[in-house]
């Protein structure tokens, strides 16, 4: 029975961001929502949050930080020293 709570805080996305990612997927329901630079219609409901939460963070939400690519490119650097 966990208390509800009534402020933001604690909130990992804040409600602008929620809104932006619930507008994003509306769009892709319909058919309407294109992607950046080829403008191919998206159908991925992963690929739908990532435009929202983008979209989010232009506009100045809170939205936590990407995850590093620090982690791929220690992936890479890996692979190449064993070759």
């Amino acid at each position: 029975m966990a208390a509800k709570k009534s402020s933001s805080r604690g909130r990992k996305y804040s409600p602008k961001a929620q809104q932006k990612v619930r507008e994003e997927m509306r769009e892709m329901k319909q058919g309407k929502l294109k992607s950046g630079r080829s403008g191919k219609k998206v159908t991925s409901r992963k690929q739908a949050i990532a435009i929202g939460l983008s979209e989010a963070r232009k506009a100045g939400a809170r939205v936590p930080k990407k995850k590093s690519a620090a982690k791929k490119s220690g992936a890479k650097k890996s692979s190449s020293r064993s070759r």
